[in-house]
């Protein structure tokens, strides 16, 4: 088993990391760069930016926020948000990121996951995939974009799938339902990605407790763990949750 990364993230919105609870009621957790460099001294494997108003606002991710952030870094780059076509690829890459994450643009444009896939290789390119329940869809969840705004009447699980058959390289899903309460992974979707495809996938969206990073990778099947909250606010230290991590068998990368 290969060791498995702790990723906080970055959700941005007015050049400030920001968090929300179900993707709204947000709130300030500080400056994206002074909080960059304070995660990879506390040792981060990757960290992830998404510009969390880029699609609902209708622009381009923030290239600055990018520079600022990859430039007192060292650690893999993960970001996402408003990018829909391959020259937003071109320069979210040129301006520093080393993975790109899409969203709202590969359910519209699957074509595009085949490109960028083609161009970039497959392990630089992030499939994200929020999803809330709903019984009408044959996996039980339903895929949503737009910043978890507009329910699209896909299968989020079959999605996953079509993702890995066009050549993305992870996938990031997040459950509309745990995101920011901290009441833990939702475990049922993480697991159902997981069993679907043979890629690597990040468990995102509800982490609040030790035990959580854990459940999420025994029994929700996930090789890479994001979270924000308790890290922004300083819950948990990395350290912590790496160190708690080993107790429990799993292999982690400490400092």
């Amino acid at each position: 088993m290969d060791p498995i990364k702790i990723m906080p993230c970055l959700d941005m919105k007015d050049g400030r990391v920001v968090k929300g609870i179900h993707f709204i009621n947000i709130r300030d957790a500080g400056d994206p760069v002074e909080n960059a460099a304070f995660y990879e001294k506390e040792g981060a494997d990757e960290l992830a930016m998404l510009d969390i108003a880029a699609t609902v606002e209708n622009r381009k991710t923030r290239l600055e926020w990018v520079k600022n952030v990859s430039s007192v870094i060292s650690i893999p780059l993960t970001v996402g948000g408003g990018i829909a076509s391959m020259e937003d690829i071109d320069l979210v890459f040129g301006a520093g990121a080393d993975k790109i994450s899409m969203n709202s643009a590969a359910v519209k444009n699957p074509d595009i996951v085949r490109l960028a896939a083609k161009t970039y290789g497959s392990e630089r390119i992030t499939i994200a995939i929020d999803a809330r329940r709903n019984k009408q869809m044959s996996s039980g969840f339903e895929l949503v974009v737009s910043g978890g705004t507009k329910p699209v009447g896909k299968d989020a699980i079959a999605w996953a799938k079509q993702c890995q058959d066009l050549g993305a390289g992870v996938i990031l899903p997040t459950s509309m339902d745990g995101d920011g309460t901290q009441a833990g992974y939702d475990l049922e979707f993480t697991r159902a990605i997981a069993d679907a495809v043979d890629l690597p996938v990040v468990a995102s969206g509800g982490a609040g407790k030790l035990e959580h990073f854990y459940e999420a990778v025994k029994e929700g099947g996930a090789d890479i763990l994001l979270a924000a909250s308790v890290f922004h606010y300083r819950i948990f230290s990395i350290q912590e949750v790496k160190e708690y991590l080993k107790q429990k068998g799993l292999p982690v990368n400490l400092k």
